[in-house]
């Protein structure tokens, strides 16, 4: 199965995403978890990929990104540490 496939498929699974979401940083699982339990479900599948793409990176890179140390440099990638950063801060 491709990756594509993978995160096509598991985009509408809850408990997979949720178990993806626990990561080895509590500020980390704090910030996705609740993320995906208050916006994840408005978002546009697109969206909802790219937060799927999103958890393949390490805990180091994730949590540099949505703490505004550092900018991914995939224009999509940065897109959507932007929602999560803007939803953390609501």
């Amino acid at each position: 199965m491709t990756q594509e496939k993978n995160n096509l498929d598991m985009i509408h699974q809850l408990p997979r995403l949720k178990w993806a979401c626990r990561r080895g940083m509590l500020e980390l699982d704090v910030l996705l978890g609740n993320f995906l339990e208050n916006h994840y479900p408005e978002l546009t599948d697109d969206d909802k990929r790219l937060f799927i793409m999103l958890l393949e990176y390490t805990d180091p890179e994730i949590f540099s990104w949505l703490m505004g140390k550092a900018i991914p440099t995939d224009q999509q990638l940065a897109r959507i540490t932007e929602i999560i950063r803007k939803h953390a801060k609501s």
